[in-house]
């Protein structure tokens, strides 16, 4: 399935809820966000049609997000549904670990292929600061519960903050000196609550890899992890992990994008940054069959933008959590 750029589009993001268990500064308000009424949000039937129907035509990666994706019930029954459909070959999860240490062991033997944990700072005074709410003791407990159940390869996205954050660059990547970790710095993004006080605050990864180069050693360039991501993998002499960059502002990966977004109110995003959304809920609850939904499917791919315009600003009214991580 190409769009009208001819790229290869093979790659969905499934928001399963738009709830979270933190309150992540640069995600969303300490109030939090209004929730969409349960009866709006996607049942589990309905996301297994939609990933049938991508499928179909295309889509042989799938990743499930939030929000939490861990809050939703029912999650392991998704992903067992998901793993039995025909063409699809990675079912991925991103998550904040919190929950994982409770749930890995169900999740893995339903067809779970791997996971990414969201992990920001490696201070605990830090870690709850930047959450509003969250242990980062929970945070280890789940990435070692990863391990144990072998979602393999783990990686860690990290948001890279100036003045917050940016002085822990070396501490991150010292990790994967010591074990299979492989660390993702992600270039702070303009999104919801983050767009009012990104000005100062971005860090371009050409200046976190010098940092690191600088401190640890040379980066030397790593083969790509398995997975659908825009990351670019470097490693340390002789270091068991990874560090990856993804530099979504400083040098945008549009032209190789592969991705559409389900949110979990049913509307396909063929692209984060832009406004062009196809429900896909209401024709779900009409009746729609399969041929039906791929057709739709069909039509976002069609509005998938050339490129982003996150310089622009951020021009919607909801946040991360409420379209899908």
């Amino acid at each position: 399935m190409k769009d009208t750029y001819h790229r290869e589009i093979n790659y969905l993001r499934v928001s399963v809820t738009d709830r979270c268990n933190l309150r992540c500064i640069y995600c969303m308000p300490p109030e939090g966000v209004q929730w969409i009424p349960h009866e709006d949000i996607l049942k589990l039937e309905e996301i297994e049609t939609v990933v049938k129907a991508a499928a179909l035509i295309g889509v042989k990666k799938v990743r499930l997000t939030g929000g939490e994706p861990l809050l939703r019930r029912g999650l392991d029954d998704l992903i067992r549904s998901i793993a039995g459909i025909p063409n699809i070959d990675d079912i991925a999860l991103t998550t904040n670990a919190l929950l994982l240490p409770f749930c890995v062991k169900m999740l893995k033997e339903s067809g779970l292929d791997r996971v990414n944990i969201s992990l920001d700072t490696l201070r605990a005074d830090r870690y709850r600061e930047i959450t509003r709410t969250g242990n980062l003791n929970g945070v280890w407990r789940g990435i070692d519960a990863a391990f144990e159940s072998e979602l393999l390869p783990v990686k860690i996205n990290t948001v890279v903050i100036r003045g917050f954050n940016d002085d822990e660059v070396v501490a991150m990547a010292g990790l994967t000196l010591e074990k299979p970790l492989h660390i993702r710095f992600i270039e702070l993004m303009p999104i919801g609550p983050s767009n009012s006080w990104t000005t100062g605050r971005f860090v371009p990864a050409e200046e976190i890899m010098s940092i690191i180069s600088t401190r640890l050693g040379q980066l030397i360039p790593a083969k790509k992890l398995v997975g659908n991501g825009p990351a670019q993998y470097y490693h340390i002499k002789d270091a068991p992990g990874t560090i990856g960059f993804i530099t979504s502002m400083s040098e945008h990966f549009c032209r190789s994008c592969n991705r559409l977004r389900l949110t979990a109110s049913g509307r396909l995003r063929p692209c984060l940054y832009d406004g062009h959304e196809v429900d896909l809920k209401t024709p779900l609850r009409e009746g729609a069959g399969i041929n039906e939904i791929s057709n739709l499917i069909m039509k976002a791919v069609a509005l998938k933008p050339d490129r982003h315009h996150m310089l622009d600003g951020w021009q919607d009214k909801r946040g991360m959590s409420q379209i899908g991580g």
